[in-house]
């Protein structure tokens, strides 16, 4: 894809001034949020299940739970998790911005490998993760117990600029990647595909 129909992929449909506005702030924070074109598709998947109960794994600054949110019907509630308190406060100040209802929002601070076994089997539309790339393979185990029949799990970065098909680089990062997304096609309770979308979104359906 050449870097002109790339773009128009990516700014289609055009971010509004709120989301602009935490995506600056995840940049200033070192963060660096889903792209645009990733984020409309979180915002797709989560109004095609018509999510009510999403987990997200990474807060960032806000600007993928704020496309989460804007697609989950109006008394859907996204649990989020992030290691930082400092990047979850600009997550509270983008949902505030955006006239999010503080009610609509659990913002959980901890490892979510810690947190993530507390959740409830079954209980959950959509997991998306955008966090510790050497930590995906166990997300993902963690995500297939999450969700309910027909819900949909999302990893972010999965082509990882395009080091996952160079088999000379074998860093602890692109690995796990690769795990992650040979492990999704193995697994007969998923559906996946690889969405070209910013640094690739890997994401499945759950039998």
């Amino acid at each position: 894809m050449d870097v002109a129909l790339r773009e128009y992929v990516e700014r289609y449909p055009p971010e509004d001034a709120v989301i602009a506005a935490a995506r600056a702030r995840g940049v200033e924070l070192g963060c660096v949020p889903i792209g645009s074109g990733g984020g409309a598709a979180l915002r797709f998947l989560a109004a095609a299940t018509r999510a009510r109960t999403v987990v997200e794994v990474g807060t960032g600054a806000g600007v993928g739970a704020l496309y989460l949110l804007g697609g989950m019907t109006p008394d859907g509630i996204l649990t989020s998790i992030d290691v930082s308190a400092e990047y979850q406060r600009a997550a509270r100040r983008a949902f505030a911005d955006a006239g999010v209802a503080v009610s609509r929002t659990r913002l959980i601070t901890g490892a979510a490998l810690d947190v993530l076994p507390r959740l409830t089997d079954g209980g959950y539309d959509l997991v998306f993760v955008d966090a510790a790339k050497t930590e995906y393979p166990r997300y993902l185990a963690e995500a297939v117990r999450l969700l309910r029949p027909g819900g949909v799990v999302a990893f972010d970065n999965v082509l990882w600029q395009g080091r996952v098909l160079d088999r000379t680089v074998r860093d602890p990062a692109t690995t796990a990647l690769r795990d992650v997304t040979r492990a999704v096609r193995e697994d007969d309770r998923l559906v996946p595909v690889i969405l070209p979308l910013g640094d690739g979104l890997l994401v499945a359906a759950r039998t």
